[in-house]
């Protein structure tokens, strides 16, 4: 019997020992969990922090697509503008070919025209000349022949 109270023993302080370190176990995790506990509160306010945060970067992000988005409208407006721009620029220069291709169709029949009119000139003055020489030479046969006569 004696050996049934010393195993008895034995199992009760085996049994002690054991929830010695099922308490002191108990006590690390308890701690631990403590800890965890904070990091989560924490983690839980920075969240919320990054939360609000990034709620207002979305509206300012919102406005901001709005505005470039209104901008750009009105851009289009311009852009159509100096497109119609581009074209009566394109129509003006069109119209400048069509004016200059046309002078210079006209210049060279022009230009026939007034060799013609140089050459009709040019004849003429020739035989002014030639009457003016006559007439000069009539009136100095006509000086000689009196001079030699006398009258």
């Amino acid at each position: 019997m004696e050996l049934v109270y010393i195993s008895a023993l034995i199992v009760a302080l085996a049994i002690a020992a054991l929830v010695i370190y099922v308490i002191k176990t108990l006590k690390a995790a308890t701690g631990t969990m403590e800890k965890v506990s904070g990091t989560l509160e924490r983690v839980e306010k920075q969240i919320q922090g990054i939360t609000s945060e990034s709620e207002q970067l979305v509206q300012k992000t919102n406005g901001i697509v709005d505005d470039v988005q209104h901008k750009a409208e009105s851009l289009n407006g311009l852009f159509d503008s100096l497109h119609n721009v581009g074209q009566s620029l394109d129509s003006v220069s069109h119209s400048f070919r069509e004016v200059s291709d046309t002078v210079t169709r006209q210049s060279r029949q022009q230009s026939d025209q007034v060799a013609q009119v140089m050459q009709w000139g040019n004849a003429a003055i020739d035989l002014y000349g030639k009457w003016q020489d006559k007439k000069t030479e009539k009136q100095n046969v006509k000086d000689v022949n009196s001079f030699s006569t006398g009258r």
